[in-house]
């Protein structure tokens, strides 16, 4: 009894010291997938660990009455399945380790083709063990005999088992840490079941198999599976002191988008925004809408999308926003800080309450120095000003204002040390980028030296973008009357700029016109050469210019309708051509450049979509091509390379060449019912 006592005893530490990778896997949201996997696979084998130990028990318990006839059936049921069970847990070994592989990202296809062939062999082996006796027999006096099927079997495992090992441990040496711990350990466990299969190779009727099974789950359980539920909790714990600080903290897959919340803020807790931890960047959108400001929601809901993290953060550590939550009745400042996860495949985004930063600074400013002549100043507020600062021209040091009422009573609402700096600092939060640099030349205290001499003012026009709004500012320089100050006036000058667009407009009215095609309503060739000469500008001047695409697109058999149907059916064929380019390509603009020629400008959305949207228009024109309805048009797609394209004429005839080639397919394919 020796042999099942073995068996039972391995079967009750089996439970004892696998109780919890053994219960249900909770399939937590924000939980990597590769983590599920591993925990699911390494549950498997020790439910087949724990099956073979009873199989060996039991096997132990009925060979020892093997000599009674009643009890041969079973033993031989018994011994069948004592072979099916061994190779299962031979397959649910080498499918943890490749799990475990895969999660951190190393090569292990070839281990699970290996074991899976070697499972199937098993199993043959054992069918072909019914009629020849390959792997065991019993004698007359029903004892057991180990046949050479046997050997070649547990040989091919010890083989597996071998090469396995050797390559866990050889990752272990290239690892650190507490990673090499853990491959160190998977790659003992596995030379362990290695060695125990040996001697059971030569002791058939010892229960030496169990006791490596036992050995080795014990060794997963002690460096592999315990270590990494108290890197865990390590983690967890520093998330959630961090989350004390923070409002909340969350751990995001940047491709699915899965994520984990931590939070300890009362606050935020009282709020009850939902969270499925499904679709970070959808949920966060919806919830805007229900938690955010009015006035900040457009800007709050652009930022959560992946590719805007993603732009966000190229060449850069962290990137932060801020925009004002509704906490109740009350309107709070949250700033927002977003970082990649060292391992390339997550963000961590955090939220920090800063409304209380942001009153101590206004109470800061109001309560600077009122110390200069208001007569300095009073020469500027002719010009109603928003915004006026008086500015030391030696040190920087300054004072801003702002008028509070209708009648400009003068308020202060910021002051600093550094105006220039200070400024400089600034422009890059808040000024259009295209107009950054012309701004920080005027803002240079030596410039602006340099600017007023002989002059009463200086002033610079520039833009400014707030909230996802434009606006147009105007920065005015004055000297104070003892030439010891700069008082620089900021004016809103947006109505200014608006009057003249409107003038620019109404002028602009007739050349437009003149840019239709008057047949379709499309843009007609002279707009194409105009966009073509300004996007050639900003190419010769090395400007980093929006990615775009031209499509070239030929009416097939306009010829044939005009003389078979008539110049009306023509015409028609061509709005009907026009009309399915302008309802496919909806964001970019289509130009009529010939007689049956038309060329669309992709950009945007568009460009993005555009294989999907090329393959759209092809599909319809083969539908019209079956039905003989409908346009068919020929179609060449190119797209701008900045490190080859130096010329639009180089795209546009890439994209002829292509349609040529369509041209033809279609003549190929075209049916009898095509247009003509």
């Amino acid at each position: 009894m020796y042999y099942s006592g073995i068996g039972i005893v391995a079967l009750i530490l089996h439970f004892i010291i696998n109780r919890e990778a053994l219960g249900k896997i909770d399939e937590q949201p924000g939980i990597e997938k590769a983590w599920i996997k591993e925990a699911k696979r390494y549950r498997y084998f020790l439910i087949s660990a724990a099956l073979y130990y009873v199989i060996d028990a039991a096997w132990g318990i009925l060979y020892e009455y093997h000599h009674i006839p009643a009890f041969f059936p079973l033993i031989y049921s018994d011994t069948v399945f004592y072979f099916i069970i061994r190779f299962l847990t031979m397959l649910t070994w080498i499918c943890f380790v490749a799990a475990y592989l895969d999660k951190r990202k190393r090569p292990s296809r070839a281990l699970l083709y290996a074991v899976w062939i070697l499972f199937t062999l098993g199993l043959i082996y054992l069918m072909i063990n019914s009629f020849h006796h390959f792997i065991f027999s019993f004698n007359e006096n029903h004892e057991y005999i180990a046949e050479p099927g046997r050997y070649i079997a547990f040989l091919l495992q010890i083989i597996l088992y071998l090469i396995t090992s050797i390559y866990i441990l050889y990752m272990a040496l290239r690892s650190q840490g507490t990673e090499r711990i853990r491959y160190t350990a998977v790659g003992l466990t596995t030379f362990v079941m290695l060695l125990f299969q040996i001697i059971q190779l030569l002791y058939p009727f010892l229960p030496i198999y169990s006791m490596g099974l036992i050995i080795g789950s014990s060794m997963i359980h002690s460096y592999v599976e315990e270590g990494e539920k108290r890197e865990k909790e390590i983690y967890d714990n520093i998330a959630r002191s961090l989350a004390e600080v923070y409002e909340a903290i969350y751990y995001i897959d940047i491709e699915t988008g899965e994520y984990r919340e931590f939070s300890t803020s009362r606050e935020y807790a009282a709020m009850n925004v939902p969270t499925e931890c499904r679709d970070f960047y959808s949920e966060s959108r919806d919830n805007i809408e229900n938690y955010v400001h009015p006035e900040d929601r457009e800007f709050a809901k652009s930022l959560y999308y992946k590719d805007v993290f993603l732009k966000n953060l190229e060449g850069r550590k962290t990137f932060e926003y801020k925009y004002r939550i509704m906490v109740g009745d009350e309107a709070r400042y949250y700033r927002f800080t977003v970082m990649r996860a060292k391992d390339g495949r997550h963000f961590v985004l955090y939220g920090k309450d800063i409304n209380n930063e942001i009153t101590a600074e206004s109470i800061l400013w109001e309560h600077q120095k009122q110390n200069i002549t208001f007569s300095q100043i009073a020469e500027s507020l002719a010009s109603n000003y928003d915004e006026i600062y008086y500015v030391d021209v030696e040190n920087g040091a300054y004072v801003g204002y702002g008028s509070n009422d209708m009648y400009g009573q003068l308020e202060i609402r910021h002051a600093g040390d550094d105006f220039f700096g200070e400024t400089i600092k600034n422009i890059p939060k808040v000024v259009h980028k295209n107009d950054r640099d012309l701004l920080m030349d005027f803002i240079n205290r030596d410039n602006m030296i340099s600017a007023m001499e002989g002059r009463k003012r200086h002033s610079i026009d520039y833009r400014i973008a707030l909230n996802g709004k434009i606006q147009n500012l105007r920065l005015t320089v004055r000297y104070s009357s003892d030439r010891s100050h700069f008082i620089i006036g900021v004016e809103n000058i947006d109505a200014e700029v608006n009057r003249e667009k409107q003038v620019l407009r109404a002028l602009n009215t007739e050349k437009k016109l003149a840019r239709r095609d008057e047949l379709t309503g499309v843009k007609n060739k002279t707009a194409y050469r105009e966009l073509e000469q300004a996007v050639q500008a900003n190419m010769d001047k090395d400007m980093d210019y929006l990615p775009f695409a031209l499509i070239v697109c030929d009416t097939n058999d306009l010829k044939k309708v005009n003389d078979n149907e008539g110049h009306a059916a023509g015409d028609e064929y061509l709005k009907e051509s026009a009309k399915l380019l302008c309802d496919i390509f909806v964001h970019s603009p289509v130009f009529r450049v010939g007689g049956d020629e038309f060329v669309v400008f992709l950009r945007g959305n568009d460009y993005m979509m555009r294989q999907e949207l090329t393959d759209k228009l092809r599909s319809q024109v083969r539908n019209n091509m079956a039905s003989g309805k409908g346009p068919v048009l020929a179609t060449g797609v190119a797209e701008y390379a900045p490190e080859k394209d130096n010329l639009v004429s180089e795209i546009f005839d890439r994209a002829d060449r292509e349609m040529y080639e369509d041209k033809q397919h279609l003549k190929e394919e075209e049916s009898p019912a095509s247009p003509g």
